[in-house]
């Protein structure tokens, strides 16, 4: 294999942090025991909850399905182990900032007895629409935060006929470790699941793209490509620049293509994958265990023992803390995610969900200075990464703006937060940002329900038209009808329907 290349476009704006990972990749991954309960929430993906398909009292299997997908954006969910279903209520989850959402709750049985895998001998020999609709059925979804069913983005790609493959190994954001030691200590399921996913796509082109502060990742991905001896793909690295790991930012650098605004990578001809997502491909298709259990990042000065592990889907952040070593001093803040773009959430009762790459725990948080008055200094459009001009999109998102707001790309931006950081006067733009986004949908729904109640009226206005015309139609043929008939045949009319009424009343 050849050496990693550099050949690389340019990224705009973006800013170098401090990486805080050493902490947690000093040691190997940790499994985390199998806990005495798992919460395991139905909406784990992008689009609408899964269903249940299983009732209280039930006994479950690892790897059993125990919720079927609603709708065309859905994914299943598994049992992450054998045990009996307690209940199936609402529970605090993490992506809701802590409040409650429907949850299946299987009480582990210890045993861990798994449902029977699946065998399909080598996908090479599976056709390609066929490989699709297995990954479907492994509740596969983005593991770099999106959670967006693969299953269907890979459909989404296959219609576009992409060029290249892309899997995402930049995990520029700080203290999120996980993907880094994916890497180090699994590129072989990671050069595997490419070789799955480029044969479901049809592509012969994949990069593995890594950033250049992770040098044992790249040293394992070019051993595990040696050995594979596959032409097809290419390792590449970026720049140790945050957010280099968006995808849009991903794909202009490392093809030089420029994804529309309001587009999609596929646009452009590029299907992007986390490497994390690609490892849980080739361990469904090939070893038949769909995703159950993911490696998760725990750090921050309030845990013991910074460490990457690896946790069962359902299990709670506060049994992960206690497998990775427990709490240290007096934590006071909880966030799952990163600092830039994570989710604080109340309690450490919410359960790891397919999208958990990091628990973060902090004795103290940084605290924002005052907010004062914009004073139009231009950093925050400096560091954009997106080439937005935040300050305007600042005063806009104040007056409620939407054709504005609009009009200067709100919907493009990544809310990353860099231009947070870069703020002499500490106003909190990514929240503004994120709150006149909603606003926009809030609007874009209103809009979007008025004008079906407009189709609705003048589909029922055309109907009762129509109606009355028919009527008046038949009234009238029935007249002509009667006129040719003569005098006597409307009398008999007239007496049939006297008699009509007569029946009626004494009835």
């Amino acid at each position: 294999m050849s050496a990693p290349t550099y050949d690389l476009g340019k990224l705009h704006g973006g800013l170098r942090l401090a990486a805080h990972k050493q902490e947690s990749t000093a040691s190997a991954i940790t499994d985390i025991p199998l806990p005495a309960q798992l919460m395991l929430p139905l909406q784990q993906h992008a689009g609408e909850p899964a269903q249940p398909v299983v009732s209280i009292g039930d006994r479950v299997l690892k790897g059993q399905v125990v919720a079927e997908p609603d709708g065309e954006m859905g994914a299943p969910v598994h049992a992450s182990s054998s045990g009996t279903v307690v209940a199936i209520e609402q529970w605090p989850v993490s992506r809701r900032f802590g409040d409650k959402a429907p949850c299946i709750i299987v009480a582990t049985d210890g045993h861990d007895e798994a449902f029977p895998p699946w065998s399909s001998g080598d996908y090479r020999a599976m056709p390609p629409a066929d490989l699709l609709l297995r990954i479907l059925d492994g509740g596969i979804v983005g593991l770099g935060g999106a959670v967006f069913p693969t299953a269907q983005k890979l459909m989404q790609a296959r219609a576009m006929q992409a060029d290249y493959l892309i899997l995402n190994g930049v995990e520029c954001e700080p203290y999120i470790s996980c993907d880094d030691m994916l890497m180090q200590q699994h590129a072989g399921e990671i050069v595997g699941g490419a070789q799955v996913l480029m044969h479901a796509l049809c592509i012969d082109a994949c990069l593995i793209v890594v950033e250049s502060d992770k040098p044992e990742a790249i040293r394992r991905l070019g051993e595990e490509l040696a050995a594979a001896s596959d032409e097809r793909v290419t390792l590449k690295q970026v720049p140790t620049i945050y957010p280099s790991g968006g995808e849009d930012q991903l794909v202009q650098l490392v093809t030089n293509r420029e994804v529309p605004s309001g587009g999609l990578p596929t646009d452009v001809g590029c299907v992007v994958q986390n490497v994390g997502t690609a490892a849980a491909v080739y361990d469904w298709i090939v070893r038949g265990e769909p995703l159950i259990s993911r490696i998760t990042t725990v750090t921050g000065d309030g845990v013991a023992s910074p460490v990457n592990v690896r946790a069962r889907i359902g299990t709670t952040v506060a049994d992960v803390i206690d497998g990775a070593g427990g709490y240290r001093d007096n934590p006071r803040h909880l966030v799952i995610g990163g600092p830039m773009t994570g989710k604080a959430v109340s309690t450490d009762e919410v359960p790891i969900v397919k999208a958990s790459n990091c628990i973060l725990v902090l004795n103290d948080a940084p605290q924002a200075g005052t907010e004062l008055a914009c004073v139009r200094c231009g950093e925050c459009a400096a560091v954009c990464p997106v080439q937005l001009q935040p300050q305007q999109l600042h005063w806009y998102a104040c007056a409620d703006d939407e054709h504005k707001l609009r009009e200067f790309g709100l919907i493009d931006c990544i809310e990353c937060g860099c231009c947070d950081l870069v703020c002499p006067s500490h106003i909190p733009l990514t929240a503004d940002f994120r709150v006149a986004k909603g606003r926009i949908r809030e609007l874009a729904d209103e809009k979007a329900r008025a004008e079906r109640a407009r189709q609705r009226f003048e589909a029922r206005n055309e109907r009762l038209e129509r109606e009355h015309a028919e009527r008046n139609a038949e009234l009238a043929q029935q007249k002509e009808t009667a006129k040719a008939a003569g005098p006597a045949a409307i009398a008999e009319i007239l007496a049939r329907k006297r008699g009509d009424k007569n029946e009626d009343d004494g009835a």
